[in-house]
C-alpha cells in the first residue's frame, strides 16, 4: 500500500495503512491531557529507530506510541520484542492491528508509564526508544536514571530545551540538576533536532532526539539518592551561593564545602560533575 506522505520511506511499504488514514479512520486527534503530539514523518521515525539499533536481540520499550508511527519503524527495523505503554484507550485498536501484523513481536500495555516498572518487561539488553509525552518526560527520565545499569541505551525525544539541559556544560544557563545526573551516569548526546512541522498538531517548540548510554566506568561509585538530594539543594536556589543554597541539607555546610574542597561563595552552576561527586561523597560520610 503506498503512502501519499512525501516524506515516506520504506516504512510506507510495511503492509499497514498510511498513518494519516489510520488517524482518520480511528478519529485520533491528539489530546493535551495525554501530552500528545503525533509523529507523521516516516523518514524521522525510521531515523530514530535506526539510531537505537541493533534492535533484534533487545527488549525494546516505547512510551506513548499513539497511532504507532515510531512503533512501526521499530518493528520494521528489526525489533522482535517490543513493549509499548499507552494510556489512551483510543489507540488500542490501532496498536492491536500492528500487533497482528507482526505476530509475537509487539506487546501492548494499557497503563500509565509512571506506574510501570519497565525492568519487569523483559530481560537485558533493554532499550527505551520513545517520543515522550512532554508533560511527564523529565519525570520518566529521572526514574530510569536511578536504575540506569538495567538499560543499554535510552533514545528519547524531548522538547529541545530539555534535551539541552541533558547535555549542558557548567557555567551555562541550561546546566542544572538534570545535566549532573545524566552526565555522571551516561554518555549523552543530542542526535538531531526535530522541526515542529513533523508533528500533528505542531507543538510550539522545536524538539530534539537525545541518546544516553550508561558509562562503563563512572569513576567513584556514589549513592544516587544522595546525589539527587545534593543537586536538588544546590540548584533549588541556583542564584544563591552554595553556603546558602545547601542549608536545606540540614548539615554543617561550611564543613561540607571545606572537606569537599569547594569555595563556599561559588554557585551550583559553576561546579563540575566531579565537584558534585565529591560533595556527595562527603555528604554521605557526614550523614552516615
Amino acid at each position: 500500500m503506498s503512502d501519499h506522505n512525501t516524506n515516506s520511506n520504506n516504512l510506507a511499504n510495511d503492509g499497514l495503512p498510511p498513518l494519516r488514514d489510520v488517524i482518520a479512520t480511528h478519529e485520533l486527534s491528539a489530546r493535551k491531557k495525554f501530552g500528545q503530539n503525533f509523529l507523521f514523518d516516516l523518514n524521522l521515525t525510521g531515523r530514530i529507530a535506526r539510531a537505537a539499533a541493533p534492535l533484534e536481540d533487545a527488549t525494546v520499550i516505547e512510551i506513548g506510541p499513539g497511532p504507532g508511527g515510531l512503533t512501526r519503524a521499530l518493528l520494521f527495523n528489526g525489533a522482535k520484542n517490543l513493549t509499548v505503554i499507552e494510556r489512551d484507550p483510543r489507540c488500542q485498536p490501532v496498536l492491536e492491528q500492528i500487533s497482528n501484523h507482526y505476530p509475537g513481536a509487539l506487546h501492548v500495555i494499557d497503563g500509565d508509564a509512571l506506574e510501570v516498572d519497565v525492568i519487569s518487561l523483559g530481560p537485558a539488553p533493554r532499550k527505551v526508544v520513545a517520543n515522550l509525552p512532554y508533560n511527564i518526560g523529565t519525570q520518566l527520565l529521572l526514574g530510569w536514571l536511578m536504575q540506569i545499569d538495567q538499560f543499554t541505551s535510552l533514545t528519547l525525544m524531548f522538547q529541545k530545551e530539555v534535551a539541552e539541559r541533558v547535555v549542558a556544560s557548567p557555567k551555562s544557563k541550561a546546566y542544572g540538576r538534570l545535566s549532573v545526573l545524566c552526565q555522571y551516569l551516561c554518555d549523552c548526546q543530542i542526535l538531531f533536532d526535530v522541526h515542529r512541522s513533523a508533528f500533528t498538531p505542531p507543538p510550539k517548540v522545536t524538539s530534539a532526539v537525545v541518546q544516553l548510554r550508561p558509562k562503563a566506568d563512572r569513576g567513584p561509585e556514589i549513592n544516587l539518592k544522595s546525589l539527587g538530594k545534593v543537586t536538588q539543594a544546590a540548584f533549588g536556589q541556583r542564584r544563591k551561593m552554595l553556603r546558602a543554597s545547601l542549608k536545606t541539607l540540614n548539615i554543617d555546610v561550611g564543613l561540607l564545602l571545606e572537606r569537599a574542597a569547594i569555595v563556599e561563595t561559588v554557585r551550583a552552576e559553576e561546579l563540575s560533575i566531579a565537584d558534585f561527586v565529591r560533595l556527595t561523597q562527603v555528604y554521605d560520610e557526614m550523614t552516615a
